[in-house]
C-alpha cells in the first residue's frame, strides 16, 4: 500500500472468531496470514502486525453483515484505499478490504476476497490450481477455521523473492505437512513459480 494509510492495531485470532460466532455468520470463512500457520502448528512463530482473514467472493456480503457501521476500505485499485458502501459488489480486481471501526481508529482486520466456482477454490494467479473448498481450511481442536497451511504457504511464495518472515513460516509448517498437502504445492508452485527454491525442500518429502 502507498501513502500514509494508519496505524494497525489488529484483533487476535480469538478476537475474530468471538466476533463471528456472537453474530452467528455462517459462511464459511478462514483465518489466515501467519495466524493460520500458527494455528496449525499450535505454537507462535513471529509477531504479528496484522490479522487477515479470508471469505469466498460470492460471500462478501458477509464482511459488511459482520462489520456494521464500520470504516471499510477496498484496495482499489491495488496499492490505494477507497471507501466500500453498503450494497456494492466488489468488482473481480479487488481481493482486499481494510476494517476499522471508524476513520480515525486503527485498522483491526483484513479481509481477503477469494475465487470459487462451485466446490472448488481457484487460484487468482492462475485459474488451473484449484483445490476442493472441502480441503481448502481445516479446525483448531476449538473449531476455529484456518486456511489450509499448503494453501496459505502458497499465497507467501513469491517470484520475486521470500520475505523473512514468510521462510520462517514454510520451514515451521514444513515438517508438519502431511504428503497430499506436500504434493499438492509442489503442483501448484509448478503451474506458477516453477523455479521456486521451497521445491527443493518438499522434494525429498515426496520422494
Amino acid at each position: 500500500m502507498t501513502g500514509d494509510l494508519g496505524r494497525w492495531e489488529p484483533w487476535t485470532p480469538r478476537q475474530v472468531v468471538e466476533r463471528f460466532h456472537r453474530d452467528g455468520v455462517r459462511d464459511p470463512w478462514w483465518i489466515a496470514g501467519g495466524y493460520a500457520i500458527e494455528l496449525f502448528t499450535g505454537r507462535s512463530l513471529r509477531p504479528h502486525a496484522d490479522i487477515d482473514v479470508v471469505v469466498l467472493r460470492r460471500d462478501q456480503r458477509l464482511v459488511h453483515r459482520l462489520l456494521r457501521g464500520w470504516d471499510l476500505q477496498a484496495a482499489d485499485p491495488p496499492g490505494r484505499l477507497r471507501p466500500w458502501p453498503v450494497g456494492e459488489t466488489l468488482p473481480g480486481h479487488v481481493h482486499d478490504v481494510w476494517c476499522r471501526e471508524a476513520p480515525d481508529s486503527p485498522w483491526r482486520i483484513q479481509f481477503m476476497i477469494d475465487e470459487a466456482d462451485g466446490g472448488w477454490w481457484r487460484s487468482r494467479r492462475d485459474p488451473a490450481v484449484t483445490l476442493p473448498l472441502a480441503r481448502f481450511g481445516r479446525r483448531t481442536h476449538e473449531g476455529w477455521p484456518y486456511l489450509a497451511p499448503e494453501v496459505q504457504l502458497y499465497y507467501k511464495a513469491m517470484p520475486e523473492g521470500q520475505r523473512a518472515k514468510d521462510e520462517i513460516d514454510f520451514a515451521a509448517a514444513l515438517a508438519h505437512l502431511d504428503g497430499p498437502a506436500r504434493r499438492w504445492l509442489d503442483d501448484a508452485l509448478d503451474v506458477t513459480i516453477p523455479d521456486h527454491h521451497w521445491r527443493a525442500a518438499l522434494k525429498p518429502q515426496l520422494d
